[in-house]
């Protein structure tokens, strides 16, 4: 299969609206209720923290599978570095989904689908990355600042890890991180002003 191949099955992958369509399927389109993003956060706060986990499984997934298997069909010399391709494609088709072009909205920030990612590439950083996630929510009640805290610590931990600052994962970890803090550039000036939502239930959805 050719590597090219791999990147375009990766964005379609990526662009498989998981929050769009949970909220489809509950009668309520979510780019119109809660924070407005079709991410597993709005999903939690709109239709429950279950479908909400559910979500944020499928869009993890939508970003590990295809680096987890795809590099083992490509025949190339450089299966990391497609491996790494095949990640940006899905992150890139979940912040823009081609599904939903020309419907008025975007995808999700990116979060959980670079999560997938890396936990293919680089579970054990993965995993320190998740418990200051949750580390930070629990005691903030903020999803953005707990995203953002865990997207510091990744390259962080990458680079403890395998100590090795010329690996193309680290290199790629700075560059993710970077592309989280700016899909949350609404949410750091919130933060900033005080005026980020901490979550906490559920909105009822009418």
């Amino acid at each position: 299969m050719s590597p090219i191949v791999g990147v375009l099955l990766s964005y379609l992958a990526g662009s498989v609206p998981s929050a769009y369509i949970a909220g489809k399927i509950r009668g309520v389109d979510l780019r119109k209720h809660g924070s407005g993003n079709l991410g597993a956060t709005n999903v939690a706060r709109v239709l429950g923290a279950k479908i909400g986990g559910l979500v944020f499984l499928a869009d993890l997934l939508k970003g590990f599978l295809p680096v987890f298997f795809l590099p083992k069909y490509m025949g190339t010399l450089h299966p990391e570095l497609w491996a790494l391709g095949f990640g940006a494609a899905a992150i890139l088709g979940h912040v823009k989904p081609i599904f939903l072009l020309g419907k008025g909205g975007g995808g999700g920030k990116g979060v959980a689908t670079a999560t997938g990612v890396f936990l293919a590439l680089a579970p054990g950083p993965v995993l320190l990355t998740n418990a200051v996630w949750i580390t930070a929510f629990y005691f903030t009640r903020y999803v953005s600042l707990a995203s953002l805290l865990a997207a510091a610590v990744l390259p962080v931990a990458i680079l403890a890890w395998y100590r090795d600052p010329e690996s193309p994962v680290f290199i790629a970890s700075i560059l993710i991180a970077s592309f989280v803090f700016w899909t949350h550039r609404s949410n750091i000036g919130r933060l900033r002003r005080g005026e980020e939502h901490r979550f906490v239930r559920k909105e009822s959805a009418g």
